[in-house]
């Protein structure tokens, strides 16, 4: 049965359903180039960019790949660029042809390519220059056909900022005969064939992390990436004049809509950083009045942990919110305290092309994932029956909505396992575990795949990260299991501290403090401190990694 019961805690100015526009994404470019030609559309180190001038390179590009490398309708295109300018004007250009982009996370090495190159059936790719080593082998192996190589520096003005440049920022334009020159391919001034999209086709294909197998390529079209981006921007209450601080990476589903697409629709400026800074963050927020920020709890807790961040005026931010992991409740009210800001956390997948729920901003709860998004269907069922269950009941949450993907590339097994019918509808199964209260807002208990057994007991490592992040010394923190002679597996917390605590706590002070926090079976027996954690570029933290070394 389809929940109603969140519709009580609706934003007042929504309606409950919202109309998803037939036009594609290219289009959302074009129509806000028409409305606002000379506005500001990106800034970036010191440059700035306005929407005539994005829509123009994007033509220009997209000539050059239909005209001069054969691309056309439906081709998979690799995209393998770090945040810059240069990612959205090739994204773009790409769609222009009705093509479609492959975007590929930039820490991903030769072997990774080499999977999604073969797995997806790519030809072409558009490669950051500092990228360019761990493509060439597949083009010299003939995977690859053309590449074009971007330099960030080429889209920079270093005498007009005072943000710190990366140094894969400012590094200048390499000549190499085996590519072509994101410069060259400008210089040719081609001009693209009538563009004729439809809101059907398939738009771009993000892989999912491969968390508990091979990635999968995830099939989305104009349409379902339409849903989010326009279900997100009434959301978020975004206009021409919002100012997006865009951090997260955009390759990755969240970023590429919430700190990308999103504000293009709505006509807004994105301040672009290639590489996550916190200083910079602060200064680009004061320098530019960023008003929206979305960003992942890892982010975040880095921000608020920044010494230096009394010295900066971020009152302009109105709007502050995120996903990827459960931002911990210390942090939330740490943020809260500060600013004066809730944190409007949301939950979504790669197949859903970002989220399915959102908190209410005017209502969010702290460690939430939120309540069912437009036109969302949510539910929760039992891992072994499949049965519907009911408020504060533990199972695996399963959506139906616009933004759902079509399927995963050339995985017909998978997709018969990854979809049940209830009600007569479909329902992606997403293999997280959760619960909803009685207000119908939806909280995550943990990954399937991640649960701890201890002597029987079922142990969420979210859990007991939350109740760790209470503790005044803890900066971040990772559970994971760790074998145990006699409980099977057991609890084991990866910690690092805060600056001001480091030598003044240790393990056993945790581990003690855990005992009064939480029950018997749930608190670390283990503690180990760190002085960073591994984390993918989207910043989630690479638990696996940790658990490795248990």
């Amino acid at each position: 049965m389809n929940n109603t019961k969140h519709f009580e805690f609706w934003p007042a100015r929504l309606p409950k359903s919202l109309t998803v526009p037939k036009t594609t994404l290219f289009e959302d470019l074009e129509m806000t180039t028409r409305k606002y030609p000379d506005k500001v559309a990106m800034q970036y180190y010191g440059a700035s960019y306005t929407y005539e001038e994005i829509y123009s390179e994007a033509q220009k590009l997209a000539g050059y790949l239909e005209h001069e490398l054969g691309i056309q309708k439906q081709d998979k295109v690799l995209l393998f660029i770090q945040n810059s300018p240069q990612f959205l004007i090739s994204f773009f250009a790409i769609l222009r042809l009705r093509a479609v982009v492959v975007p590929i996370n930039p820490m991903s090495v030769t072997e990774d390519l080499e999977f999604y190159v073969k797995d997806c059936g790519i030809n072409h790719g558009i490669v950051g220059q500092e990228l360019i080593n761990k493509v060439l082998p597949l083009k010299e192996s003939h995977l690859l056909s053309e590449l074009i190589v971007a330099t960030y520096s080429d889209y920079i003005n270093q005498s007009n900022t005072s943000l710190e440049l990366p140094s894969l920022v400012t590094e200048p334009r390499q000549t190499n005969i085996e590519v072509i020159s994101w410069h060259e391919a400008m210089q040719a001034e081609k001009k693209a064939t009538e563009f004729n999209g439809k809101e059907n086709d398939v738009a771009v294909i993000p892989y999912t992390s491969g968390t508990t197998g091979l990635p999968k390529g995830c099939i989305h079209t104009n349409r379902t990436v339409q849903a989010n981006t326009v279900g997100a921007a009434h959301w978020m209450n975004m206009t021409a004049d919002t100012v997006t601080l865009t951090t997260l990476p955009l390759f990755h589903v969240t970023g590429l809509v919430h700190s990308a697409l999103t504000p293009i629709y709505a006509g807004g400026t994105l301040v672009i950083l290639t590489r996550w800074n916190r200083e910079n963050a602060a200064k680009a927020i004061e320098e530019f009045g960023c008003n929206h920020w979305i960003n992942i709890s890892t982010m975040l807790i880095d921000f608020l942990s920044n010494p230096n961040l009394e010295n900066y005026d971020i009152s302009s931010l109105t709007q502050i919110g995120g996903g990827g992991a459960p931002l911990p409740e210390a942090v939330g009210e740490d943020l809260y305290n500060r600013t004066g800001l809730r944190f409007v956390e949301g939950y979504g997948l790669s197949e859903t092309i970002s989220h399915t729920h959102f908190n209410p901003p005017d209502r969010p709860k702290l460690q939430c994932l939120g309540i069912p998004s437009f036109d969302v269907d949510a539910r929760v069922i039992d891992l072994e029956s499949g049965e519907e269950l009911g408020a504060n009941e533990e199972g695996e949450l399963v959506v139906n909505g616009p933004q759902v993907f079509k399927g995963y590339f050339q995985r017909d097994e998978e997709n018969e396992k990854s979809f049940i019918t209830l009600d007569g509808k479909s329902f992606f199964r997403t293999g997280d575990i959760v619960k909803m209260d009685e207000d119908g807002y939806f909280f995550i208990v943990d990954r399937l795949k991640r649960m701890i057994n201890a002597s029987g007991y079922k142990v969420w490592p979210t859990e007991v990260e939350s109740i760790l992040y209470k503790h005044p010394a803890v900066q971040q923190a990772c559970v994971v299991s760790a074998p145990d002679e006699k409980r099977g597996e057991t609890v084991k917390a990866f910690v690092i501290l805060k600056e001001n605590y480091k030598g003044e706590v240790d393990e056993g002070d945790l581990i003690n403090w855990s005992k009064d926090q939480m029950a018997a079976y749930k608190y670390p027996r283990i503690v180990e401190f760190k002085e960073e954690f591994p984390t993918t570029s989207s910043g989630k933290i690479l638990w696996r990694e940790l658990q490795k070394n248990s």
